[in-house]
């Protein structure tokens, strides 16, 4: 038990490398200024990742669920380490490409491993009522180890434009090392007669029979592009408005400090106001932060991106709490994943057209034409959530005995 209850530092840990990304910050740049891409090649490069991830996403889940959550994590580490190997003789798109496919695979096999890995370790010594606690524990720290990551990113890219890619390559490899120390938590796992009716039958489950379920999933999956579309897009935004590329590591680093923040209050903020008011909350927001940065062009307006992390660390663990609390143990990875799955596929059919349109009318003018998309998009959703969910922050039982 003691073994098992380590797993909780080790994935705090494993959060905090996995998030120390050097080359975020200023990887829009390196794309742009080294590779010669264009804004609709770097969208497109993140739809070809997306769609990597999706491939993946579901089967990866899968083999989670049925060989291992440490298994998974220690695949993902070691297609991490290739991905960022890629990268530091990459001279094409192609070359690119090729890194961020491997990178796709990776995160694949992490997403839905790392969240339920932690849940069975809770679950195993009867606190899963914590989990919204430690998810957000978990989210905060990986996104201190981003913001510390990204914090001299530009004076490291100034210096040599692969120093952080190489640096990159040295934190993933500490990050091997903890996914071969975890402990697989005891779970009741049948074999089913066959793998391919049991995954249908965990989709239908999540996407039909469900219906609480299937509502999270799609908010949250519009929620996060919300919040995932400025991650490319800020970077050049920020170069128009003139901002110093010195600037690019402490505002990326503000930004995930933001959203580490907000993520450790997520779980109180829910308790005190309720589900349905915390999305009416992510809802203004999303309103706010890309009405402010489409009106606002100016060296200051990166503020208002600020307004869409902190979203984006309130929503995590509260909307991944709730999808554990509909999955059953035996397919938990499985349902995380056709989570992820669901909000990559929306980014590969989004993503090269909000590209396109940053490369026709300027990524300003994008920000104030997708502050209009989502506010068609989402009171929809949130109708549809506040129907299938109670109000009730405490006491929320399980409806997944069933599956």
């Amino acid at each position: 038990m003691a073994k098992l209850n380590a797993n909780i530092k080790k994935l705090y840990a494993f959060s905090f490398l996995q998030m120390t990304l050097f080359p975020m910050a200023i990887i829009t740049l390196y794309w742009k200024d080294h590779i010669g891409l264009s804004l609709t090649q770097i969208l497109l490069l993140q739809s070809i990742f997306s769609v990597t991830t999706v491939a993946m996403e579901y089967p990866s889940g899968y083999v989670s669920d049925r060989v291992g959550y440490k298994f998974a994590l220690s695949i993902a580490t070691m297609l991490g380490l290739a991905g960022w190997g890629v990268y530091t003789v990459a001279t094409t798109f192609v070359h690119v490409m090729a890194a961020e496919i491997l990178l796709g695979i990776s995160l694949a096999f992490i997403s839905g491993s790392d969240s339920a890995l932690l849940y069975e370790t809770l679950k195993t010594e009867g606190n899963e009522a914590s989990y919204a606690r430690h998810e957000g524990r978990m989210n905060g720290i990986g996104q201190i180890g981003e913001a510390l990551g990204a914090l001299f990113a530009g004076v490291l890219y100034k210096t040599a434009p692969l120093l952080p890619f190489i640096l990159q390559i040295g934190v993933w490899f500490l990050a091997l090392i903890i996914t071969r120390s975890l402990v697989e938590p005891e779970r009741a796992i049948s074999t089913p007669a066959s793998h391919l009716a049991e995954a249908c039958r965990t989709a239908r489950y999540a996407f039909l029979e469900n219906r609480c379920l299937r509502s999270i999933i799609l908010l949250n999956s519009v929620l996060g592009l919300a919040s995932f579309y400025p991650v490319w897009l800020i970077q050049p935004y920020m170069q128009h408005a003139g901002v110093p590329v010195t600037w690019f590591g402490p505002v990326w680093t503000g930004a995930n400090l933001t959203v580490a923040f907000f993520a450790l209050a997520s779980h109180r903020a829910a308790a005190r106001v309720g589900y349905r008011k915390m999305v009416v909350v992510f809802m203004a927001l999303i309103a706010a932060g890309y009405l402010g940065l489409g009106l606002s062009g100016q060296i200051w307006g990166f503020l208002f991106y600020y307004l869409l992390t902190g979203m984006r660390g309130l929503r995590g663990p509260m909307l991944l709490s709730l999808s554990q609390q509909e999955s059953p143990s035996a397919n938990r990875a499985s349902i995380l994943s056709l989570q992820s799955l669901c909000f990559r596929l929306l980014f590969c059919c989004t993503g090269p057209l909000v590209g396109m349109l940053a490369d026709r009318v300027g990524v300003q003018q994008t920000f104030h034409l997708l502050f209009y998309a989502f506010l068609v998009a989402l009171p929809p959703l949130y109708i549809l959530f506040c129907r299938h969910n109670p109000p009730e922050t405490a006491g929320r039982t399980q409806r997944c005995s069933a599956l």
